[in-house]
């Protein structure tokens, strides 16, 4: 991005604007669009033009007005504060002539990619019609660099020298690869959540990485149950209790220290309201789920993420939807930004720990927030994303 030029070019520009709207179309969270523009800023500071083309939602059978772009142009118009217009098809004779007749420093919005079909079944012959909109592609969605869908993936081909990496997946790259490559140490994951299954993966490609991994929220009682811990009614995955011994054997055997909650709060139901107890992580009564991390995890937690250099996040440490059990997750929220001010760095990635920065209004006191949930996921978990495949190869 930085040395190329887009004077006099139209840049076809892939960006995630798959944001969450009210029902009256408004935008109730635009950290999406903020995120992308510095690079849309840099091809209209350079004397190009702009062709944004992204996806909304899941429709399902072609276009619904819900998933209708339009309803972002105003929003990205004000942010940018440029006029920006909008086509009301991505590819075919509207979106041909919309493209030919944007002069430079224009901003030009398609409509919804996934109202065709041919987007996420990565069609070669969509992506080309969406290739022949512009001179140069420039990939700024890391959200999406999972999928190899035509806007994502096959589109690059048909740009063999012109095609790059957009500012913001330029630092979801590179903020990763410092965790996971070139981290400083001591390195410490921080990993939380419903299940142990959706984190295999991740924390066994951990192993070689870091130094510490903290574990919290309900994937805590499958590894406390392994270890021969009670837990009452809490959320345990039966079917992953040797999984988890093995994790701990393995953990132990590259001199990573798994730290697991000392104590628990229960609740006697599913329920903000519910009654509560704190008691140990292995003695939760019958009857009782464990729905937060106690206060003693907390104090280990935070002693850890203070002496570590380098601090991922990645899953809540509790229900912190409920006001009643969102202390653990918040005190490790704290503890990240208290630790980034003293020069740790900090990335927070998926979607419940952005969530969760986002609501204690941590977001601007840690070094990265990642915009990617499964995208930032499968490159933890060493997988190759073709998004990014597609620009490198």
């Amino acid at each position: 991005m930085d040395t190329f030029s887009f004077a006099g070019k139209k840049a076809l520009v892939r960006v995630d604007f798959n944001v969450p709207l009210n029902d009256a179309f408004q935008i109730t969270d635009d950290t999406r669009i903020r995120a992308a523009l510095p690079t849309i800023k840099k091809i209209l500071s350079d004397g190009g033009a702009v062709i944004l083309m992204s996806h909304l939602g899941r429709p399902k059978n072609g276009p619904e007005n819900k998933f209708s772009l339009k309803h972002l142009v105003n929003h990205i118009s004000n942010s940018l504060s440029v006029p920006v217009s909008f086509s009301e098809n991505c590819v075919g004779e509207e979106a041909v002539s919309a493209t030919s007749n944007l002069k430079m420093g224009e901003v030009l919005l398609l409509e919804n990619l996934r109202f065709h079909s041919e987007e996420s079944a990565g069609d070669e012959n969509f992506a080309k019609q969406l290739s022949e909109l512009g001179d140069v592609y420039v990939n700024d969605a890391f959200g999406t660099a999972h999928r190899a869908h035509a806007s994502t993936t096959v589109v690059a081909k048909f740009f063999p020298e012109d095609k790059m990496f957009g500012y913001l997946l330029a630092k979801e790259i590179e903020s990763v690869d410092k965790v996971m490559t070139t981290a400083e140490k001591p390195v410490t994951a921080v990993m939380g959540g419903a299940k142990v299954s959706s984190k295999i993966s991740i924390i066994s490609n951990l192993l070689d990485s870091v130094d510490h991994i903290i574990i919290g929220g309900g994937m805590s009682y499958t590894f406390a149950k392994a270890l021969g811990g009670s837990v009452g009614n809490s959320l345990v995955e039966n079917d992953y209790l040797e999984t988890a011994k093995n994790i701990l054997e393995e953990a132990k055997s590259k001199g990573v220290k798994i730290h697991l909650p000392i104590d628990t709060v229960a609740g006697d139901a599913f329920d903000n309201n519910a009654n509560k107890q704190t008691c140990d992580t292995k003695s939760i009564p019958d009857g009782w789920l464990g729905l937060d991390i106690g206060p003693k995890a907390e104090e280990e937690y935070r002693a850890v993420i203070q002496s570590s250099k380098t601090v991922l996040w990645n899953g809540p440490m509790g229900v912190f939807e409920m006001e009643s059990f969102q202390n653990g997750t918040k005190s490790v929220a704290l503890s990240i930004a208290e630790a980034t001010k003293n020069g740790t760095f900090s990335l927070i990635g998926g979607g419940d720990s952005v969530a969760a920065i986002n609501k204690f209004n941590l977001a601007d006191q840690v070094s990265y927030v990642s915009t990617g949930g499964g995208a930032l996921l499968e490159y933890m978990e060493g997988k190759v994303l073709p998004g990014i495949q597609a620009i490198r190869g």
